[in-house]
């Protein structure tokens, strides 16, 4: 099975959004540069974030959010975002009436089933965990393999934490990726065990 890989853009004091789950400059960095990361040549950026970003997007088969995340983007009207495979939503709620049962959507209930879906959909990919609170929840559940992170230079003060309400010391280890783009720190930690 492929590996479980946390990741998002994260300011440098830690948060995916603000308090109105907004990402402020958060993805500017996706839109600063040259090199188109998707066939629509809305994603721009830097080549060195080309080269890190496109390689690790190409490995993801599953990506796993929150039904937060999946009802603020409507779904991506059942498309999955980045050409990923398939979407595992975490929620203790059905799926949304007239939702598309063709869609490669997935609703589970409970981090540890959506993460067993996900490895099964995903097969030797990646299964990218989206950070925040399910992220968090899933990382606290020893189910985490990698964290990836965006740093970008802004600091918010308050908003939605990179690892949700985790209250309990997890060890990493030294980061063995650093990669530094146009107003981006690529990070790549693994888990420690």
């Amino acid at each position: 099975m492929g590996k479980v890989v946390m990741y998002s853009s994260v300011s440098v004091d830690g948060f995916v959004a603000d308090d109105n789950d907004q990402p402020g400059p958060l993805f500017d960095w996706l839109s600063n540069g040259e090199f188109s990361l998707d066939d629509t040549g809305a994603v721009k950026v830097s080549q060195t974030s080309y080269d890190y970003t496109r390689a690790y997007w190409d490995q993801i088969g599953v990506t796993i959010v929150g039904r937060h995340v999946f009802d603020m983007t409507d779904g991506w009207d059942g498309k999955p975002p980045g050409g990923m495979d398939h979407v595992v939503v975490v929620t203790h709620r059905p799926q949304p009436d007239g939702w598309d049962p063709e869609a490669p959507f997935h609703f589970i209930n409970g981090i540890e089933a959506a993460v067993a879906t996900a490895q099964q959909l995903a097969g030797d990919r990646l299964v990218e965990v989206a950070a925040g609170n399910v992220g968090g929840q899933i990382l606290a559940a020893g189910l985490v393999d990698e964290v990836r992170m965006d740093v970008v230079p802004v600091v918010f003060g308050t908003g939605k934490r990179y690892f949700g309400t985790v209250n309990a010391q997890h060890l990493l280890e030294d980061p063995d990726v650093t990669i530094q783009g146009n107003r981006v720190l690529h990070l790549r930690y693994q888990v420690r065990r």
